[in-house]
């Protein structure tokens, strides 16, 4: 599990990835930046005040509140946006770890968008669990970790196995192995938590996990 992890993070970096992480990271910061300049529009827009200090006062409030709020929203727009990509970064690591084994399938459009729906509204969860979470005394953190590695870790499973299978069939593979999957789910949790990485869990998740199924289904 430990060398899964240590390759799927070297995967990150090599030619093929970057590709993808550049595609998904240019995209997801136009998405935020639309969305920054849109909300402060329509923010200031209500705002009515001819004394020149307090207008001033108000956009600069307003812009640091777009701010932290755009921080927080990056991680579920990145999942977003990744998750178009993250059918290429399976078929990359797919053909590292067996070349000449069958290759996966991507997805019909809709399944595929419906997903990726999905994996944003997953992360808007985690997101929100982590800032309630946090001030929780003593438990907090331990908490949202396993919960992270709950979620995340049957989400990233899911998408690997069934580029080879249907859903149902997926999930009785992640039922029976069920340990594995669960720790494997740890290290994508502790890779969420950490600040600007957390940007490339789509990357780090779906290579370990498409790692792990390989390993999973050919012995």
């Amino acid at each position: 599990m430990i060398q899964d992890a240590l390759d799927a993070l070297s995967d990150i970096f090599s030619p093929p990835f970057r590709r993808v992480m550049w595609k998904s990271l240019a995209l997801t910061v136009a998405i935020l930046l639309i969305v920054y300049y849109a909300l402060d529009r329509f923010a200031l827009s209500f705002v009515t005040t001819h004394t020149n200090w307090l207008a001033t006062l108000i956009s600069v409030l307003v812009g640091l509140g777009l701010v932290v709020a755009l921080a927080l929203l990056a991680a579920p727009a990145t999942s977003l946006v990744a998750s178009f990509f993250l059918d290429e970064i399976a078929e990359l690591v797919e053909r590292e770890v067996d070349p000449t084994g069958a290759p996966g399938k991507s997805a019909p459009v809709l399944e595929a968008a419906l997903f990726s729906l999905r994996f944003a509204g997953l992360s808007s969860i985690v997101t929100v669990a982590a800032l309630v979470l946090f001030f929780v005394p003593g438990i907090g953190f331990a908490a949202w970790i396993a919960a992270n590695a709950f979620l995340l870790g049957g989400e990233y499973f899911d998408l690997a196995a069934m580029r080879f299978g249907s859903m149902a069939q997926a999930r009785e593979l992640r039922q029976r192995s069920a340990a594995q999957v669960y720790l494997a789910g740890l290290i994508i949790a502790g890779f969420v938590a950490i600040p600007l990485l957390n940007l490339f869990t789509p990357l780090f998740a779906t290579a370990l996990m498409a790692r792990l199924h390989k390993r999973l289904t050919m012995v």
